[in-house]
């Protein structure tokens, strides 16, 4: 049975998961995109720029209300501004993690977007509000998916769009090469540079615990979404889930 959301070893209730998630997330903060760059091959710049690109519609309408939720560093931000027009409202960056969210808004702060420290289950955004929210990387580390799912959608307007940038598990023989890559050379390179075994260990398992595309598109049409679709990236090692928030209540 899937869980209900990220839960680091050793930890099963979800607001000591959240903790644990924060604070391993600050602690690797410094690294962190020396680390994600080095360890994907900069594979990871493609697939920001890619998700950017299937929302390029709202995004160049400069009047419209993006949320980038978990946007850690600012990297996905950072991919969103780019297909923004000069003198647009700006895009909103949160996430919970302090030392993450600081080093994002060095990248980001200058070029059109605001910094926000706040929980992506517990949004501080008007009901009904935004044309758009974005996630990369993060969904998979809140301690409840399906509550994460109904906070996007409270906030999204009827119509609004969702896109979920998440790591996934290929297929066949890629997939038996990436495995022995993301549980064994990836610890161990993420060890050596960071100094910390917990988070490199943490991130195999928590992919390897995150639903599938088939069940991850059952829980958001579940949730009231609609047009549910996921899109794989690099033989599936990434996809793009989208959606668009349903009119019903």
């Amino acid at each position: 049975m899937t869980l209900p959301g990220a839960r680091p070893a050793g930890i099963d209730d979800e607001g000591s998961a959240a903790l644990a998630v924060r604070e391993m997330f600050d602690s690797i903060a410094p690294r962190y995109d020396l680390l994600n760059h080095l360890l994907s091959s900069s594979v990871d710049r493609l697939w920001w720029w890619r998700a950017a690109w299937r929302f390029r519609d709202v995004l160049a309408d400069p009047d419209a209300a993006i949320l980038d939720v978990c946007c850690g560093t600012g990297d996905m931000t950072m991919a969103l501004l780019k297909r923004r027009p000069k003198g647009a409202r700006p895009i909103v960056a949160i996430d919970f993690a302090r030392k993450m969210l600081d080093r994002g808004a060095k990248k980001f702060g200058a070029r059109g977007a605001q910094a926000v420290e706040a929980d992506a289950l517990h949004l501080p955004v008007r009901p009904a509000s935004l044309d758009l929210i974005v996630t990369a990387f993060g969904f998979r580390n809140l301690a409840n998916y399906e509550a994460g799912l109904r906070e996007f959608r409270r906030v999204l307007k009827p119509g609004g769009r969702l896109g979920i940038l998440e790591f996934g598990t290929p297929a066949g023989f890629a997939g038996k090469v990436y495995a022995f890559y993301f549980r064994r050379v990836l610890p161990a390179v993420g060890r050596m540079i960071c100094g910390k075994d917990g988070p490199y260990t943490y991130l195999p398992n928590s992919v390897g615990s995150f639903p599938p595309p088939s069940e991850m598109l059952e829980l958001m049409r579940a949730t009231g979404y609609e047009e549910c679709s996921w899109q794989p990236y690099t033989f599936g090692i990434a996809g793009l889930y989208t959606a668009i928030r349903g009119a019903v209540a």
